[in-house]
This record gives structure tokens, C-alpha cells and sequence, in this order.
């Protein structure tokens, strides 16, 4: 009894001795908020964390409204909507995943995709499409008829024709089956696991992958060649191109290389001329592709700018499926060290179907842990005994089943036949010409293995705080976007009668600079501009006859655009006195502009329709505003400031 009492006391100094380590720093409805949890998520947020004063009290406001915004979605039972919790559901598996793996396994992956890494691999491959549920006799079918397209080009017959008469690849029709280099996670795992084991020269065998069954022949190994950052200038070539498009296309982009032999700057050419939408606001920088990536590019892109031997180097203009290219190299990366690389590739390998591979060994694991204990042999009989051809239709029912008799036991869980019951009413459409031994056994496998990696996942909170953290914060952050949605950002573009009252509330606010309704005649040099001054002296002449005849000889001597514009907020007018009519030449930032007034606007305020990308913006501000300040009543907050302005000590 004295034991007893003891331990009880020690306990309880235990516990306050915790509580006072970690005291609470923020209290909303009930809601704590410990020191520790509070400086997880002050990290997290702030990469460079300060803790003077200022920025705790700052960082503190932000953070309480956001705790008021999710009390008050749970509140309302967001986070028990059907789309939200299976939202989240979603994002719990995907962030479990790295917690239910066999983790020297899956090291040796790591490892292994390193390696791969090191080296890319040139091959060519025949793909025969199945549906991954297909019958087995369909299966035998494709598996017979891919087996002796294999055996034709063993036997010496081109690979690539092969392809072309059969492969049911799309892009065959055009690369007979070659698909160039690639290396780790640029290929589904199977595929890449085929090409890095097969020799130079072989054909591998028969793969399956979810696409279907492949063949493919290696035909080459090199080093890698590292990853690259590019930048480039595309002028356009659609597929329907007509031979005079193409030979227009041509003629730019080799006038524009010949400007940058001559000395003007990639950037401007890019702003001035490149068709790519993506890239052209960006000095033409692309995303880096190469070794590791998942990024690639088209062949003859890539090989271009690989042979680029320097940053800054510019290639000659190249062509591609897409159009013309000419491509400067910005940076190079080697191949990174094993250690440098290891977070990344980890990773990588957590989200790609070859982590699949370890958790039979963890599942095996997990077994000896929590005692798991067989009884499927008896328990089993009854579904072997009762699916019958409803099954493969996805028909059958397991509603005659009365029993629930227990199939596997694990830490001391009990796992029965009602439970098994609705995973094969779920898992339906087997294949057909299968003995029902095999079925119920090949399903219950899947069951099983699923299961207990579920059941694993329920003690993934307690057994790890940062996914218990991780967790927290995917189920704030989904039902706070859901009532930020309703309460804020879609409220204010549904409520058009209360934005139409904010804005007369407000309209002094929303106002035009003077502003002029122009033509804007933007040419390469004094010349042309002098030519095009005179022609658009004629109200006559429109400005599709002006382009005509200036880039007769070169598509690159004049750009035309209209508009309203603003001319404070206009970089080639403002500083200028304009007047009604066509105003003389004059030089900007190395361009010759010529502009044509329509009419010079006075200020004056703006229509709800002219600003309303604006007025919405300040009308959403407006609702949240509103909206913190009857949440603050409705649930006071205590913040502990001595804890709080304890943290970083």
C-alpha cells in the first residue's frame, strides 16, 4: 500500500514538473495551446526565428486569428463534411506512408536510385496496353502476343519496326519506340528496374507495369550528365503550320539570333519576341531538367543545350516538335554527392510505387510486435463456399453471412469475417476461370496486409509527435481554406448587392490617373518610325496595312498594340505631354515609339466594373475584418504573455 501511495506522489511531481516546462501559452474556448506546440509552429513558420518583442507579438496576432477561425469551422462542423473528411482522410495516407515502411528496405532503395542516378540509360521499348483488372485470359493473350513480338526481334528483326507495327505507345509514331535518356524516378519503377538490369544491346524481358506490358532494348549507358538551368527564346510552329508559317517562323527566330550575335541583350529579345507564356515574364528561365529530375525535355532540346559548354553560351537557333529555340545555359549542376542528395531522393522514393516493395518486411514486423495470431484457416471456409458468379459481375452479396467469427488477432484486436465481408463486397469484378481457394486466398492476403497497416496508422499519433503535428495542421489548414471560402473569398464575389454598396461606400478610393486611349506604334529603329509617323498621318490607313508594309522584310521591325492607358503608371508615357492626334518619335530604353491619341482622358473615379478586381480584394478584407472582430467576442482568448515572451530562453 505504501508502494503504492509512493508511486502515485511521484507521478504526480512528475506531472507538474511537465506542466511547468510546459506551461499553456494561448487558450481559446476551452482550446490549449502549450509553449512547445506554440514554438513547433512559430519555427515552422519562421525559418529565421526572432524573438524580441515585436516579432512575437506580431507573429501571436496572426496566430490568433487563425485559431479563432478553426474553432469556429469546428464549431460549425466543417471538418465533418464528407468532402472535407475525405479530403483529409487522403492526406493522412499520403503522410503515413513513410511511417509504415520497412526502413532499412527502404535505405537500400535509396541507395539503389543513387546509384541509378549516376548513369543515364538510352533504350527503346514496345508497349502493349492492359487494363491492370483484366481477365486472365486477356492477360495470356497480350502476355503470348508481346512474348513473340520478342522472340521476332531476338531472332534479328528491327526493333524499331517492330514498334512502329505494333506498339500501342503514342509517341511510337514518331520516335519508333525510342525514348531517349533517362535515369531514377523518370520512368515508373518497374520500367526503370527493367533498364538499368538489362545489358546494352539485350532485350529485357517481358515487364508489367500499370500501363500495361513492355519490352524494352537498352542501347545505351553513359555518365550522367548533371542537371542544367536554361533560358530560351521560342518562336511558335503549331502542327497545322502551313509551309509559308514555317518558313516565316524560320526567318524570326534567325533574325533574332542574329541580334544577339550583335550584341543585344537575351532578356529584352525574350520580352520583345519569345511565344512561350510560361516563361517569356521570366527572362525565358525554365525549370531545371536533367539528372534527378522530374523535369525533361524533348531530345533535341536537351542534347542543344548539354552541349552547351559554359554559362551564358547561347546555341543556334534548333527546331522541336514545339517551334524554334534558341537556349542559353544559366547554370550547370553535377551529379551531387551521395550525402547532399540523400534527403531528397528519401523523399522521392517515399512517394513512388517501389516503397510498395518494403512494406511486406514491415507488415512481417509489425506481426512479431503485436503478437499476431491465424485463425483464417477455419474462418475462411464459409466465403470459399459462398462467392459464386455474382462475384466477377460485382454482384454478389455476403448478406447470408450470420457469423462473425474472428479471422487474425493483433495486439490483441480482433479482425472477423463482417469485416472481411465488406472488403470483398468492395473488391469485386475478380477474374473469371479461377478456383474460389484462390480467389478468397488472394484477397484475403490484400486484406490482411491492408488492415494492419491501418491498424498501424490509428497508433501513428502516438507513436510519433511530428505526425501527430503534421496531421493537426492538414485538418486546421482544409476546414479554415473551406470557412474562409464561404465567410470571405466567395461571399464577396456571390454578394454583388453588398460589394455594390461597399463600393459607394468607398468610391472616392477607386479613381483613373489621366490617361490617354492610344495606339501604340512600338519600332526598331529611327527610320522605321519616321516612315510609320507619316503613314498614320492618314486616319485612312489602318494599322493592319502600317504592319503589312513595315515587316514586309522582317517581322521584327514593329509591334502594334491599343489601349487605355494610365499614363503615371505607363512606363513608355508617363513623363510626357500628350495631345490629341499622332505626337512625333521618340526613344525609350533602346525603342523608337510613335504614338497615336485617340482622346486624352481627364481623372475621374472609376465604374464598379473598371475596378472590380480591386474592389473585391478590399471588400474580402472588409468581411474577414468584420468577421475576426465578432469571432474575438464570441470566443475570448487568454494569452499567457510571461510564457510567451519566455520563448527562445
Amino acid at each position: 500500500m505504501k508502494k503504492y501511495i509512493v508511486l502515485v506522489v511521484s507521478s504526480f511531481f512528475l506531472f507538474k514538473t511537465f506542466a511547468q516546462q510546459d506551461p499553456v501559452l494561448l487558450e481559446v474556448d476551452g482550446k490549449k495551446v502549450t509553449k512547445s506546440e506554440f514554438l513547433q509552429i512559430y519555427l515552422k513558420n519562421n525559418p529565421n526565428p526572432k524573438y524580441d518583442k515585436q516579432s512575437l507579438d506580431e507573429y501571436t496576432e496572426l496566430f490568433k486569428k487563425f485559431q479563432l477561425k478553426v474553432i469556429e469551422a469546428e464549431k460549425l462542423g466543417y471538418d465533418t463534411l464528407p468532402k472535407l473528411k475525405s479530403e483529409l482522410a487522403g492526406y493522412r495516407k499520403q503522410l503515413a506512408t513513410p511511417y509504415l515502411i520497412d526502413s532499412a528496405k527502404n535505405q537500400e532503395l535509396v541507395k539503389e536510385a543513387y546509384d541509378r542516378m549516376t548513369k543515364e540509360v538510352k533504350a527503346s521499348h514496345i508497349l502493349l496496353r492492359i487494363d491492370p483488372n483484366a481477365l486472365p485470359v486477356d492477360t495470356l493473350r497480350i502476355y503470348n502476343k508481346i512474348a513473340e513480338l520478342k522472340k521476332k526481334i531476338e531472332g534479328g528483326e528491327d526493333f524499331g519496326r517492330i514498334a512502329v507495327a505494333n506498339s500501342e505507345d503514342p509517341s511510337v509514331s514518331f520516335n519508333a519506340g525510342d525514348l531517349g535518356y533517362f535515369t531514377a524516378f523518370q520512368m515508373v519503377y518497374p520500367f526503370e528496374d527493367a533498364a538499368y538490369k538489362t545489358e546494352v544491346g539485350k532485350v529485357s524481358q517481358i515487364i508489367r507495369t500499370r500501363f500495361g506490358y513492355h519490352i524494352l532494348k537498352v542501347t545505351d549507358v553513359r555518365p550522367a550528365r548533371g542537371s542544367i538551368k536554361t533560358a530560351h527564346i521560342m518562336v511558335s510552329v503549331p502542327k497545322s503550320a502551313s509551309p509559308d508559317d514555317n518558313q516565316s517562323a524560320s526567318k524570326k527566330i534567325n533574325e533574332i539570333y542574329d541580334k544577339l550575335i550583335q550584341g543585344e541583350n537575351f532578356e529584352t529579345l525574350v520580352k520583345n519576341y519569345s511565344d512561350d507564356p510560361s516563361s517569356n515574364n521570366k527572362g525565358g528561365v525554365l525549370p531545371v531538367f536533367g539528372t534527378g529530375s522530374t523535369t525533361r525535355m524533348v531530345t533535341e532540346f536537351e542534347d542543344a543545350a548539354f552541349k552547351l559548354e559554359k554559362n551564358g553560351d547561347i546555341s543556334k537557333p534548333i527546331r522541336t516538335n514545339y517551334g524554334y529555340h534558341i537556349i542559353k545555359r544559366l547554370e550547370w549542376y553535377d551529379v551531387p554527392t551521395f550525402d547532399a542528395s540523400k534527403k531528397e531522393i528519401q523523399a522521392k522514393v517515399n512517394k513512388d510505387e517501389r516503397s510498395l516493395k518494403t512494406q511486406e518486411s514491415f507488415v512481417s514486423n509489425l506481426k512479431k510486435e503485436y503478437g499476431f495470431k491465424d485463425k483464417s484457416k477455419k474462418s475462411l471456409k464459409w466465403f470459399v463456399a459462398n462467392i459464386d458468379s455474382n462475384f466477377a459481375k460485382g454482384e454478389w452479396s455476403a448478406s447470408k453471412l450470420k457469423s462473425d467469427k474472428t479471422i487474425f488477432i493483433i495486439d490483441g484486436k480482433k479482425f472477423g469475417q463482417k469485416e472481411f465481408a465488406k472488403y470483398a463486397e468492395q473488391n469485386q469484378k475478380s477474374p473469371k476461370n479461377i478456383t474460389n481457394d484462390i480467389l478468397v486466398g488472394n484477397l484475403y492476403k490484400r486484406w490482411e496486409k491492408e488492415a494492419i497497416l491501418s491498424y498501424e496508422e490509428t497508433k501513428l499519433p502516438q507513436k510519433h509527435s511530428e505526425f501527430k503535428a503534421l496531421l493537426n495542421e492538414y485538418h486546421d489548414g482544409i476546414i479554415l481554406y473551406e470557412i474562409m471560402s464561404d465567410k470571405v473569398w466567395n461571399k464577396a464575389m456571390r454578394d454583388t448587392v453588398g460589394l455594390k454598396a461597399y463600393f459607394e461606400a468607398n468610391r472616392s478610393k477607386y479613381t483613373w490617373s489621366k490617361r490617354v486611349d492610344a495606339m501604340v506604334y512600338e519600332c526598331s529603329n529611327k527610320q522605321i518610325a519616321d516612315e510609320v509617323f507619316k503613314m498614320i498621318q492618314n486616319d485612312t490607313i489602318n494599322s493592319k496595312h502600317v504592319i503589312d508594309k513595315i515587316n514586309k522584310d522582317s517581322e521584327l521591325n514593329l509591334r502594334v498594340k491599343t489601349n487605355k492607358y494610365e499614363i503615371a503608371n505607363t512606363s513608355f508615357l508617363k513623363g510626357k505631354n500628350w495631345e490629341k492626334g499622332v505626337n512625333k518619335p521618340y526613344e525609350l530604353d533602346g525603342k523608337i515609339y510613335v504614338i497615336k491619341v485617340a482622346e486624352v482622358l481627364e481623372p475621374g473615379l472609376k465604374e464598379l466594373s473598371e475596378a472590380k478586381g480591386a474592389i473585391t480584394s478590399d471588400y474580402q478584407n472588409y468581411l474577414e475584418k468584420t468577421w475576426l472582430e465578432e469571432l474575438s467576442k464570441k470566443y475570448p482568448i487568454k494569452l499567457n504573455l510571461e510564457v510567451l515572451y519566455s520563448l527562445g530562453k
